[in-house]
């Protein structure tokens, strides 16, 4: 028996859908669309001689960029950097969580989350005492390593990064792993696979998915970091946040300060666009082999 559709019941369809989408759709453009135009229309204004806005139409401060040059070096390289730390951490807790525990997997789980539950500022300022001069340092000099400075070095911002973002890799890995078919690793091991060549042609391939989307997320929120890099970078090592911070907040350049973040937000969007692209390309279909 089939059903026919009337084109008045197809447009009274289409206008409660409209209906039932407007509130998300006035949100979205409300919180998300109308503020990124604010901040590309005061980037082409000018500082007021008090501080903030001033209406006019200038390119200037696209074009003075380079007068923040080291903080977008610092986001551009400790960004990625941190979130390849993040991954090599990561997958080898997230392949033993999925594949490798049995009955404890539900309490090693919560223990990944278990430091969500705490302030992120808090354990944040628990690595100065860490990584200063009455933690690890002074264990190192106690064994004969003297004069090893980590706190308020790039080397701290990465630690902080690993400690802080670990968990945002971990679960969409674990996520992917743990989906994983069982039967394809037995199969590569009857076809004489060895569990590295196992690994690379097939658990590698179809957790893809899960590293891409860690990735991406450990990623986007790094390019934003702002708390870790004034912390433990004690003002020596800034990031793109902490620029937009003294600019808006300090000396109250807000023209200039939001051509900085419309940048910030187009490397992102190219960032997306590429992670998009790449999701396209393993969604669907996944290069396993085990020959």
């Amino acid at each position: 028996m089939s059903s026919t559709v009337l084109p008045g019941q197809e447009s009274l369809r289409r206008r409660i859908t409209a209906l039932l989408l407007l509130p998300s759709t006035l949100w979205f453009l409300l919180l998300l669309i109308m503020p990124l135009v604010v901040i590309l229309v005061y980037s082409l204004g000018e500082r007021a001689p008090e501080g903030g806005y001033q209406a006019a139409l200038t390119f200037e401060h696209y074009l003075n960029l380079d007068a923040r040059f080291s903080a977008f070096k610092n986001t551009l390289t400790l960004a990625p950097l941190g979130t390849l730390l993040c991954l090599l951490v990561a997958y080898p807790l997230a392949y033993f969580l999925a594949l490798k525990v049995k009955g404890a997997r539900s309490l090693l789980l919560t223990l990944v989350i278990v430091p969500f539950w705490t302030s992120f500022l808090i354990r944040t300022y628990a690595w100065i005492f860490i990584l200063g001069g009455k933690g690890i340092p002074a264990l190192l000099e106690m064994v004969g390593i003297a004069d090893v400075r980590l706190i308020n070095t790039p080397v701290a911002v990465l630690i902080g990064i690993v400690y802080g973002y670990l968990p945002l890799m971990v679960f969409p890995i674990y996520v992917s792993l743990e989906k994983l078919d069982k039967r394809l690793l037995e199969a590569s091991s009857d076809l004489g696979g060895n569990p590295v060549s196992t690994f690379f042609r097939v658990t590698l391939p179809l957790s893809a998915p899960g590293i891409i989307t860690g990735a991406m997320l450990v990623f986007i929120l790094l390019m934003g970091e702002f708390l870790i890099p004034a912390i433990l970078g004690g003002g020596k090592v800034f990031f793109v946040g902490n620029a937009l911070v003294d600019l808006f907040l300090q000396s109250r350049n807000w023209p200039f300060g939001s051509a900085i973040a419309v940048t910030l937000v187009t490397i992102m969007l190219i960032t997306i666009a590429f992670y998009l692209r790449l999701t396209a390309k393993h969604g669907g279909r996944h290069n396993v082999s085990v020959m």
